[in-house]
C-alpha cells in the first residue's frame, strides 16, 4: 500500500510538473534561449587551445548524402593562424557549430575542383565577408585552374554581393573584402619534384604536393609545419609515393577512406533495383580512392604517429558499423587509427609528441 501511494505520488508530480512546464513555456523557452545566446554567440574556442598545431573535422563526409557529416572540409589551427583545407557543402556552417570564428580565416586551400570540395565556398566566403574586419578577399591556394573556380564564385554571388552592402552599408560588408582571391601555384614537372612549398611565414609552412586522383589532375594535399608538429592531409587518392613521402615523419595523417566491400554492397543493390548509370558511378569511384587498408599502408609508409580516416565512403550508418569501414586496417598500421566524425579536434601542443581529441558538438 505503502509503494502504491508512493507511485501515486510521483505520478501527480509528474503531471503537475508537466502542467507547469506547458504553463510557463513561453517564459521557460525564452530564457533557456536567452542562455544559449549569451553562450554561443560570438563563442571562439581557440581562445582556450594551448600553442601548438590543431586539427578539426569540419566535414569528414563526400558526395553520398549522409545526414551525419558535411562534404570535405579540414581547419588547421597553427597558433593564431586559422586554415582550411576545402569547403564541402554544410562545412562552414560546422565550423560555426564548432566555435571556429569563420571571419578569422586566412587562406582556403583547395586539393582539387570536385564539386564535394568547393560547392560550401559561398556561405564560408559570405560568414567570413560578413563576421570579420577584413578588408580583402580570402586567399584560395589551388593548383592551376583554380582562377576558373574563384572567377567563377564571385561571379555568382556578386548580386548578393551587392544586396548586402546595399542592405547593411559598406562600413559592415565592405565591397573591397567580398569573395576570394585566387592564389594559384604549379607543381615541378612529373620526374623533377612532386612538392611546393605554397604559404610560409616565421612559425608555419604549407607544402603543397601531387597525389594520384586520375583522372583528377592535378590533385593534390597539404603538409602542415608548426614548431615542430605536423600534419598531413591526403586530398582525394589512391596510393601515392608522394603522399609517403610528403608525410614523412608528420605526427597526423588525415586521409581519406572508401570501403570497396560495402562500396560493392551498394553496386549490387543498384544492379537489382535497374538503376545501372548510378552502379557504373560506384564501380569506377573504387580505381582513384584509397582503402581504410591503403590509407593504413601510407601512415605505416610513412612513419606517421596517428592516422584519422576523412572522406567516408560510403555513408556509415552509425559506429557499430565502424568494424566492418575498417577492415583490416588495424594490421597494416601500428598506431592509433581513427574513423573521423565532424566536430573532433585533435590537438597537437608546441614542445610536445603528445596528440589530444576531443569533440567540439
Amino acid at each position: 500500500m505503502k509503494r502504491a501511494r508512493t507511485i501515486a505520488f510521483v505520478v501527480v508530480l509528474l503531471v503537475a510538473g508537466m502542467v507547469g512546464i506547458r504553463a510557463f513555456q513561453r517564459q521557460i523557452g525564452m530564457a533557456l534561449f536567452e542562455r544559449g545566446v549569451a553562450d554561443q554567440v560570438g563563442r571562439d574556442v581557440t581562445r582556450d587551445l594551448p600553442d601548438g598545431l590543431h586539427v578539426a573535422l569540419c566535414g569528414t563526409g563526400s558526395p553520398l548524402p549522409n545526414r551525419d557529416r558535411a562534404g570535405a572540409c579540414t581547419a588547421v589551427i597553427a597558433g593564431k593562424h586559422l586554415f582550411v583545407v576545402d569547403a564541402g557543402e554544410g562545412s562552414a556552417r560546422n565550423i560555426s557549430l564548432m566555435g571556429l570564428p569563420n571571419g578569422r580565416i586566412e587562406a582556403l586551400f583547395l586539393t582539387h575542383f570536385h564539386s564535394d570540395h568547393i560547392d560550401g565556398m559561398g556561405p564560408m566566403l559570405l560568414l567570413r565577408w560578413t563576421g570579420s574586419a577584413n578588408t580583402a578577399p580570402l586567399p584560395v591556394y589551388g593548383p592551376v585552374g583554380v582562377g576558373r573556380v574563384i572567377a567563377g564564385f564571385n561571379a555568382a554571388y556578386a548580386l548578393d554581393n551587392g544586396y548586402r552592402t546595399a542592405h547593411h552599408t559598406a562600413v559592415i560588408a565592405p565591397p573591397a573584402a567580398a569573395g576570394a582571391t585566387a592564389m594559384p601555384f604549379a607543381l615541378p614537372d612529373i620526374g623533377k619534384g612532386d612538392s611546393v612549398i605554397v604559404c610560409q611565414a616565421a612559425s608555419f609552412r604549407v607544402t603543397a604536393f601531387r597525389v594520384n586522383h586520375n583522372p583528377v589532375t592535378p590533385a593534390i594535399g597539404y603538409r602542415f609545419d608548426y614548431k615542430g608538429r605536423s600534419v598531413v592531409i591526403s586530398g582525394d587518392t589512391a596510393a601515392s609515393r608522394s603522399l609517403n613521402a610528403a608525410a614523412k615523419g608528420a605526427d597526423l595523417l588525415v586521409h581519406e577512406a572508401l570501403q570497396p566491400t560495402l562500396v560493392k554492397l551498394i553496386t549490387a543493390g543498384l544492379v537489382t533495383k535497374k538503376i545501372p548509370k548510378t552502379a557504373k558511378i560506384t564501380r569506377d569511384i573504387l580505381d582513384y580512392h584509397s582503402s581504410p587498408e591503403g590509407a593504413a599502408d601510407a601512415a605505416q609508409a610513412a612513419g606517421v604517429q596517428q592516422l584519422v580516416l576523412s572522406h567516408i565512403v560510403p555513408p556509415i550508418p552509425g559506429r557499430f558499423f565502424y568494424p566492418s569501414f575498417l577492415g583490416d586496417a588495424a594490421q597494416h598500421f601500428a598506431g592509433p587509427i581513427i574513423v573521423g566524425e565532424d566536430g573532433m579536434l585533435f590537438s597537437l601542443p608546441a614542445g610536445s609528441k603528445t596528440i589530444t581529441q576531443k569533440a567540439l558538438f
